[in-house]
């Protein structure tokens, strides 16, 4: 039968597997390294994996293909449920299971357990590389973004419980990645209903690029949100603003 489906673009897929991971009904594996359609009568034709590729590698054709079958999707989700808990979640079979979009719970701490414990990390979601992460993901809705050069978690000691708690955080460093962030950062911006933003860079020149690219994506994003940024020296002091 003619109907809609995903196309996936080999040439693009990096094979983070984020697509797979999107898709509600599994018909997306990752062969060799790249995303494949393993399972057309499973794909539904909608599309969760689409906005979530960050490699841009998915698109919709309309060809002939098997009928979506629902009751199918359903025995197969059935089976995976029942599956021991070490085999419930299939293994990526490529490329960097590392980069899938994954949102972070973490267990509250009484005042009598806190002064026993390790700090604990107030990480919110992975991955947190701006090249990784997805244009568009549910951690995204609501959030108050982090965007932070990667230096200033060594050099800034309370990095978590001073700008990471209650944030969702992305890092990066243009000097190293030799990229420009502002299109990607404006897309995060814009299409995802995103509340504050804080930059935190280091003193040095070259995290000039950062702060630029992220003040640059708030004005391109058309969106009116509060925003600050913070300047941490070498030495790991917070300069004045």
């Amino acid at each position: 039968m003619l109907r809609q489906m995903i196309k996936i673009d080999e040439e693009k897929c990096s094979g983070c597997g984020i697509c797979a991971e999107a898709c509600h009904e599994g018909a997306i594996d990752i062969v060799d390294g790249k995303a494949k359609l393993a399972r057309e009568s499973f794909c539904d034709g909608f599309g969760d994996c689409l906005p979530n590729c960050p490699e841009g590698a998915i698109s919709f054709e309309e060809r002939e293909a098997p009928a979506y079958d629902e009751e199918a999707v359903k025995r197969s989700k059935k089976m995976e449920g029942t599956a021991e808990p070490d085999k419930a979640v299939k293994p990526h079979q490529g490329g960097c299971p590392g980069s899938a979009a994954v949102r972070l719970s973490r267990p509250e701490l009484t005042e009598i357990d806190a002064p026993l414990s390790d700090p604990v990390s107030q990480l919110t979601q992975w991955p947190v590389q701006i090249k990784l992460l997805p244009e568009k993901a549910p951690f995204f809705d609501g959030a108050k973004l982090l965007i932070a050069a990667d230096c200033t978690a060594y050099a800034y000691a309370n990095m978590h419980e001073k700008f990471m708690r209650g944030r969702v955080t992305l890092i990066g460093c243009p000097k190293l990645d030799a990229v420009d962030y502002t299109q990607k950062l404006t897309s995060i911006i814009r299409d995802n209903d995103v509340k504050s933003v804080t930059i935190v860079r280091m003193e040095v020149p070259c995290c000039g690029g950062l702060q630029r690219a992220a003040q640059d994506a708030i004005f391109a994003s058309g969106r009116f949100i509060p925003w600050q940024v913070v300047t941490v020296s070498r030495d790991g002091r917070i300069l004045d603003r």
